[in-house]
C-alpha cells in the first residue's frame, strides 16, 4: 500500500443525542440525516445485517422513517418492526500517519471490537488505511466500507475499563445532560486508570462530590416513562429478527 500522510474523510459517528433502548423505537428520536446501522436482518422491509441506510423522512405521528439505502432504494417502516438500529452520523476527520485513532464500532470481519485503540501506520490514496492495534497486531481497513473511526486522545470512562496510563486527564461536566451516567461506578473507572496520577477538571466543584457519590449499586436503569398509547402499540409482537442487537455506551471525556 502506498503510504501517504494525511487524510480527510467523512466518518459515521455516534449520534451526540444519546437514543435509549426504549427510545429508539419512536421515530420522534430521530432526525433527517442520521446514518443507521443495523445489527439485525429484517425480511419485512428486506434490510439486511451490517446495512447502512440514511434517514430522508421522519413520520413522528405514525411512528415512521423512511430512509435511503446504499442502492438508492428508499424504505419505509415501522420501527417496531425493524429492530437492531444504531444511530450514526457522519463528520469530517482529518488522520494522519503517527495518529492514534479508536474504533467506534465492531468488525466481525475484521476480529475489531468496539473502541479498540491503534496508531494509524499508513495511508492508501484509495482510502485504506494501515493501522497497528494496542495489542500489536496490524490490520487493515477500508474506510470506505468500515467508517468507524475516532480520534483516540481522549475516550470516555465506558470505553476506558480495562485500560491504564501512568497519567489521567478526567473531565466531569455537572451540567452533563444525561444525568443518569455521573455516578460513583464512573469515577472509580476514570480514576484507577492511572497508575501514578489522576486529575480532574470540572465545571463546578461544590457540586462534583454529589455527582460523583451516588450509589448506582442497586438501582436499576432509567426507561424513559411512556404514554398509554404508546405502552398499547409496543404490546405488538415484532417479527423475529436475526441477530443479537448491539448496545451501546454513552460516558463522558477521559484523556490518557
Amino acid at each position: 500500500m502506498a503510504v501517504g500522510k494525511k487524510i480527510i474523510l467523512r466518518m459515521a459517528e455516534k449520534s451526540d443525542s444519546a437514543i435509549s433502548e426504549a427510545d429508539r423505537i419512536w421515530a420522534a428520536r430521530y432526525n433527517p440525516g442520521d446514518v443507521l446501522r443495523y445489527s439485525r436482518s429484517s425480511q419485512e422491509t428486506g434490510i439486511d445485517k451490517g446495512e447502512y441506510a440514511r434517514v430522508t423522512h421522519v413520520d413522528a405521528p405514525n411512528n415512521r422513517l423512511t430512509v435511503e439505502r446504499k442502492s438508492g432504494e428508499e424504505v419505509g417502516y415501522d420501527l417496531r418492526r425493524q429492530q437492531g438500529v444504531s444511530v450514526y452520523r457522519e463528520q469530517e476527520r482529518a488522520f494522519s500517519v503517527g495518529d492514534r485513532v479508536q474504533l467506534t464500532a465492531p468488525s466481525r470481519d475484521l476480529k475489531l471490537a468496539n473502541r479498540e485503540q491503534a496508531t494509524v501506520e499508513g495511508i492508501g490514496k484509495d482510502g485504506r488505511m494501515s493501522l497497528k492495534m494496542d495489542g500489536g497486531r496490524e490490520v487493515e481497513i477500508d474506510s470506505l466500507k468500515y467508517p468507524h473511526l475516532d480520534h483516540g486522545y481522549a475516550v470516555t470512562s465506558h470505553s476506558s475499563q480495562g485500560q491504564t496510563a501512568d497519567r489521567v486527564l478526567i473531565h466531569v461536566d455537572t451540567e452533563l445532560g444525561a444525568k443518569g451516567l455521573l455516578n460513583n461506578r464512573m469515577a472509580y473507572v476514570a480514576v484507577s486508570r492511572g497508575a501514578l496520577d489522576a486529575q480532574i477538571f470540572t465545571n463546578d466543584r461544590e457540586e462534583l462530590g454529589a455527582a460523583l457519590g451516588h450509589d448506582v449499586s442497586h438501582s436499576s436503569a432509567h426507561v424513559q416513562e411512556m404514554k398509554p398509547e404508546q405502552k398499547q402499540e409496543q404490546a405488538i409482537t415484532p417479527q423475529r429478527e436475526i441477530a443479537p442487537q448491539q448496545e451501546q455506551g454513552e460516558d463522558f471525556g477521559l484523556g490518557l
